[in-house]
């Protein structure tokens, strides 16, 4: 399955929200990237936007006080690209599209993405953007259950614990100690679990394991998820979501 196909009858292509879950290290992001590139769609990296506000309250020296970090998502000058073979996020006039990846931010996204009332203001912009492109894959935590419940496919992107710290450090250039590599994988997965169920694949949402696959396996079988979904809908179009 590659690319996408144009109705004739309109000249564009068809709308498909594909929704992609899963815990830290599973390869959401990299497998999400190129599943979009397969399937000619826009690519949304939620994460990012944590990880922007993050990297903003950390700036401004807001991180510990939770009704200002609330404020400062509100009015956040967020700008991200939805082009999955360019990765750009801004903040005002600030590329941080690199400084958001740095151990800093990713030892207190945790602070931002267990804020109740952060995740209400970052999953409405989400909807948003799904809505306004309608050819998109995205990925992250809780998108399967609450940004879009009513994805035309729903996937759980897991792998063993061994297998996605392993992804990580080898993500990180084999850079990061062994204890900030588990807080980076097992324990932000704690303590995000804390706000959403990632770990498990809710009812319709499809489960891809990739301990065992490479990354073009992974990629084939989560279009194969995709694909297999669709034709659901296609034969009982009238069958409820979750």
């Amino acid at each position: 399955m590659t690319g996408a196909e144009m109705n004739p009858s309109t000249g564009e292509t068809p709308r498909l929200v594909v929704a992609v879950d899963g815990p830290s290290g599973s390869g959401k992001s990299s497998v999400s990237k190129e599943v979009a590139r397969r399937l000619g769609a826009a690519f949304l990296d939620t994460g990012a936007m944590y990880r922007a506000v993050a990297w903003h309250c950390q700036q401004t020296g807001v991180l510990d006080d939770a009704d200002a970090v609330v404020a400062a998502t509100q009015d956040l000058d967020l700008a991200l690209s939805v082009d999955p073979d360019l990765e750009r996020v801004v903040v005002g006039t600030d590329d941080i599209t690199e400084a958001i990846r740095d151990p800093a931010v990713s030892s207190v996204v945790s602070v931002v993405a267990t804020n109740r009332a952060v995740r209400e203001l970052l999953v409405a912009r989400q909807r948003e953007m799904i809505d306004t492109h309608g050819r998109i894959v995205a990925e992250g935590r809780d998108i399967t259950t609450v940004v879009a419940p009513d994805a035309d496919a729903r996937i759980l992107l897991t792998a063993s614990p061994e297998a996605r710290t392993a992804r990580r450090s080898a993500q990180l250039g084999d850079t990061v100690g062994e204890k900030e590599l588990a807080d980076q994988v097992a324990g932000r997965d704690a303590r995000d679990s804390a706000v959403v169920d990632f770990m498990v694949p809710a009812d319709g949402v499809g489960l891809v394991d990739s301990t065992e696959l490479d990354f073009g396996e992974t990629v084939e079988a989560v279009l194969a998820e995709v694909a297999r979904q669709q034709a659901t809908q296609t034969t009982d179009p009238e069958g409820e979501r979750a």
